[in-house]
């Protein structure tokens, strides 16, 4: 009797034990996640189940009243038999409840979390580590070599300070961040390359503080962890580190995430005082470190009295510089001793073994930075144009007075990076060598090369040099020739920098004495400046002007060797009035984004930079444009009008046509076979395709099309919600830091073939933002400052990844080179020729160079229209001049700014594919023509890309999770019916036995 008793006990153990497991994950998927999920999403998913909830509910209280009725009953045959059905009710309460809701609404989230394979095969990851390792060697940058101080010689015994030389940054916070738990750390970099480090101040260091502070949207704390010099001084560290060795190694580390960009001032005084999601932050828990003239990026209080100290004591002082953006470097020429210094950013999981190969001359440095190092970040034209600026009339556009406005003015138009730099030296507003210590594209070596122009054709179209390169030097090294064109320039004409990087190659591997003939190939059409104040086109159009162009053979952006003078006798204008669009366009390229413009004054070369002062100093105007609001995209400002035909016919939906999606496999996208396949969706289907998207494409039964999987990061596969992790490369900046198209393609290959091995078909990266000014908190995910090195990078990691099969949504398109005050729809403004040529140009290559497939647009706005609402650039330009056929889908939408991220707007302005936590389809309820139109079309969008991807090969029947899930479900019927049976047979057993007596 007793043994039956705990059958419902069992059954409910069981049953509350499957519920925790499911509730840890949920919580993990929930609050652990690159998507942060805010209340209001919690508030959406429940309401999403509220039928389902009720239903339980129902079920369960009725349990529960069985139950209470049953304890009632003195009838103990009776009252056992009500508690057993009370139990089994309760029981089913929840099972029927977990069913409905795991596949009904939330069956495409669990699918994201509980499917495909878990892990990468050992092939890919000994080649990723291979990958990864090579990278670092070609990209940690030599920037200082006084007296040949580097390599140092083999067994160095070393005094490594810097608090973050124990903990070091690997790379960045956010989506694209990648799991460093296995990574070799500096000072393993350093024992493996031979050399011996002072363990004691290892120890002092530990045991000062164990973990780097947060800077992400789960917190910023910008605390430069350093002890101060009492501390230093009572554990007598100077001291015993002189017996020791007479060699130190400075470490100085800077991390970053997303969410939040860097501290300009380290006091209330900065630009921004709150993080994205409403916490105070942290500028400093040292009080001695906080001071309002310095910024995040420069050497704190602490550093510099630690710094002070370690090299009046050590005759020779190396310094390793572990930040992903350009610190203010001056003191490394300030202090004597200071011999040799090392550029290592976010190296990942095993980058730092090459930082110990390179201080050890196993490994020569061939890196190259892709940003320009000034002395003073507090001077670049950026500097009061960045950071938190918000409207004060905004109400009427957004519909209430919490739905905050904010702007950011990109003042300096085109001149962003070395190309203000090199051409205010040349029109003499700067004097370049007190300004920048660093430039663009510099890196030394431990050899030496001479290069040169070696010949030249030219046909008017198209100029070929051939550049020769020779190691001149007593070691093997690889040397990097830098192709910049100087375009003619009229005073008060098209905006023009004097250097415009065209082209670059990396040599082989050259031996002492060794040449190598280096190729470049540059079309004439890629040197037209857009000419987007309509000077010589009616219309706005890419310009050719006559003139010299300077094609200059360079070591860096502003150290010329070679110069080839290409003459251009009148004027090419590509456009439809004058000498037809350029080769590589579609359609021609004229104007479409004039109000993006705003009413910003704008850096202009004219009259030497006359306007430099009045163009760089920061906003004074805070009222909204009211051509801004005319164009603001909200829930409030939506009229579908503006997107519908008002003739429009309703499409066909729900056909039965025989087709499915594996059927389409490299069918032409205009091929009438997507009529067919496209009439055959429901409505409902429609909306699924694009309105859910939460790191998959939902599976779709009237078309076979399967469940297919997608993932962050730019940096690894860094899949949160499945708890699937792959190799920690280096950063997109290290990438970038070799240029090396070889190892960017190789870095392709390898994480496409982690994605391929975890059953990944969509990859959320790479990142091609551009590095517009050093405090942007997510430069470690972006190349560079420079768009045509970002692209370039960009198509060789695109390109292989396609051949595997994979959609690379490349991100975050477009402006989005801030992270202050992103997730609030902040207005960009911006001239549509630095739109052109510098932010569009990474994404315009690699959808033209490598074909790319698919794109992540941003959370801000393109003048005050959000970018995922406006038509002008994802349909007209991107679909229309690039030929562009792919899918465009979200960043993560925040239930929080709904106000502007309108999803009905957004599918009829080009958005395909919708990555928000929950999905419900009020915003596509009306069902009108115009509204199954556009889902049509983002469908359309969504399956062209899929057919030419791996997921025409993805196995289409149900997830192994579905038939997990129907095991249990079926050993709980079976114990419940199990159970029923004895109680029941118990009951009339009982009640028999009653009866006869």
């Amino acid at each position: 009797m007793k043994k039956k008793k705990l059958i419902p006990c069992i059954i409910a153990i069981v049953a509350i034990v499957l519920l925790g497991i499911a509730g840890v994950k949920l919580y993990q998927l929930m609050f652990g996640g690159a998507v942060k999920v805010q209340t209001a999403d919690i508030i959406s998913a429940i309401a999403q189940m509220k039928l389902q909830l009720i239903i339980g509910a129902v079920i369960l209280i009725a349990g529960i009243v069985i139950l209470i009725i049953g304890l009632r009953k003195k009838d103990e045959n009776l009252k056992d038999l009500l508690k057993v059905q009370g139990i089994v009710a309760m029981v089913l309460a929840v099972v029927i409840t977990v069913n409905t809701v795991c596949f009904g609404p939330q069956y495409s989230n669990l699918s994201t979390v509980l499917s495909g394979t878990t892990a990468i095969s050992e092939e890919h990851i000994n080649e990723s580590l291979e990958a990864a390792e090579a990278i670092a060697d070609e990209g940690i940058t030599l920037l200082k070599n006084e007296g040949n101080a580097l390599p140092l010689a083999s067994g160095t015994k070393l005094n490594v300070f810097g608090w973050s030389s124990v903990a070091p940054v690997y790379g960045g916070a956010g989506s694209g961040s990648s799991d460093s738990s296995k990574a070799a750390s500096l000072l393993d970099g350093l024992h493996e390359a031979g050399f011996e480090t002072n363990t004691e101040l290892e120890n002092f260091y530990t045991n000062f503080r164990s973990e780097r502070p947060s800077i992400s949207f789960f917190g910023v704390d910008f605390t430069i962890p350093e002890p101060t010099m009492e501390e230093f001084q009572n554990a007598n560290i100077f001291e015993n580190a002189k017996a020791f060795s007479d060699t130190a190694l400075v470490v100085i580390g800077r991390s970053s995430g997303e969410g939040s960009d860097l501290a300009m001032n380290l006091s209330d005084d900065n630009n921004f005082t709150i993080g994205e999601n409403g916490e105070h932050v942290t500028f400093s828990t040292q009080e001695d470190d906080l001071d309002a003239e310095k910024s995040y990026l420069e050497l704190s209080n602490r550093e510099i009295a630690m710094l002070d100290e370690v090299t009046k004591d050590f005759k020779d002082v190396i310094v390793v510089i572990n930040s992903a953006q350009p610190m203010e470097l001056g003191w490394l020429d300030q202090y004597d001793n200071i011999k040799g210094a090392i550029y290592c950013p976010s190296p990942g999981q095993v980058g730092f073994r090459s930082l110990g190969k390179i201080l050890s001359g196993e490994v020569n440095p061939s890196g190259h930075l892709v940003d320009t190092f000034v002395y003073d970040l507090h001077a670049i034209p950026t500097i009061n144009n960045f950071g938190s600026f918000h409207y004060t009339d905004y109400e009427d556009v957004t519909g209430s007075a919490d739905n905050i406005v904010p702007f950011v003015n990109y003042n300096e138009g085109i001149y962003v990076g070395y190309k203000f730099y090199e051409t205010a030296a040349e029109e003499g507003l700067i004097d370049y060598d007190e300004v920048v210590q660093y430039p663009f594209g510099y890196g030394l070596s431990y050899t030496s090369f001479d290069a040169e122009i070696a010949d030249t054709q030219d046909d008017g179209q198209k100029i070929t040099l051939t550049v020769n390169v020779k190691n001149t030097g007593d070691v093997a090294g690889k040397y990097v020739p830098q192709i910049y064109f100087n375009p003619p320039y009229t005073d008060g004409g098209i905006e023009k920098a004097t250097a415009n990087l065209i082209g670059y190659e990396k040599t082989e591997l050259l031996e002492p004495g060794e040449s190598e003939a280096v190729t470049f190939e540059i079309a004439y059409e890629d040197m037209a400046s857009y000419d987007s104040n309509k000077i010589k086109s009616a219309d706005g159009a890419y310009v050719l002007e006559a003139g010299d162009y300077q094609i200059n053979l360079c070591s860096d952006s502003h150290h010329v060797l070679d110069t080839y003078t290409a003459t251009v006798d009148t004027d090419r204008i590509y456009d439809d009035a004058h000498d037809g669009k350029r080769s590589s366009d579609e359609q021609t390229a004229t104007n479409h984004l004039d109000y993006a413009k705003g009413n910003v004054t704008y850096l202009s070369r004219a009259g030497h930079f006359a306007n430099y002062e009045e163009s760089i100093a920061g906003p004074t105007d805070f009222t909204m444009p009211e051509e801004a609001k005319e164009n603001y995209a909200s829930v409030v400002t939506f009229d579908a009008s503006k997107y519908d035909d008002a003739d429009a016919q309703m499409p066909t939906t729900g056909a039965n046509n025989g087709l499915k999606f594996q059927d389409m496999a490299g069918v032409d996208y205009d091929d009438e076979k997507w009529d067919s396949l496209l009439d055959q969706l429901t409505i409902d289907e429609l909306k699924e395709l694009a309105g859910n998207g939460t790191f998959h494409v939902v599976a779709t039964s009237s078309i076979n099309l399967p469940y297919i999987y997608e993932t962050d990061g730019p940096t690894a596969v860094n899949s949160f919600f499945t708890g699937k992790f792959g190799t920690a490369f280096p950063a997109p900046i290290m990438v970038a830091s070799t240029w090396s198209k070889e190892l960017a393609g190789r870095f392709g290959t390898c994480i496409g073939n982690e994605l391929c091995d975890f059953g990944f078909t969509g990859w959320y990266g790479p990142g091609m933002n551009i590095h517009r000014n050093a405090f942007s908190g997510r430069n470690f995910e972006y190349y560079s400052e420079d768009g045509y090195l970002s692209g370039c990078v960009a198509v060789a990691e695109i390109a292989a990844v396609r051949k595997l099969g994979i959609i690379p949504y490349m991100k975050h398109f477009v402006l989005n080179d801030s992270e202050t005050d992103r997730a609030r729809g902040i207005c960009t403004w911006s001239t549509e020729q630095a739109i052109r040529e510098i932010y569009l140009k990474p994404f315009e290559m690699a959808i033209k160079e490598a074909d790319a497939n698919g794109i992540m647009n941003s959370k801000n706005s393109i003048g005050s229209r959000w970018i995922g609402s406006n038509a002008d650039v994802q349909n007209t330009i991107v679909r229309g001049e690039w030929g562009f056929k792919g899918i465009i889908g979200t960043d993560s939408l925040d239930a929080v700014s709904e106000y502007y991220e309108n999803q009905n707007e957004a599918v009829r302005a080009g958005t395909d594919k919708m990555l928000c936590m929950s999905y419900g389809d009020d915003y596509w309820a009306d069902e009108s023509a115009g509204t199954v139109i556009a889902l049509r079309n983002a469908a359309h969008h969504i399956l062209y890309a899929l057919s030419n991807s791996d997921a025409v090969d993805v196995h289409t029947g149900l997830p192994v999770w579905v038939y997990k899930f129907i095991a249990v479900d079926s050993i709980i019927v079976i114990l419940l019916a199990i159970l029923e049976v004895f109680t029941i047979r118990e009951y009339l057993s009982k009640k028999k036995e009653t009866t006869e007596e």
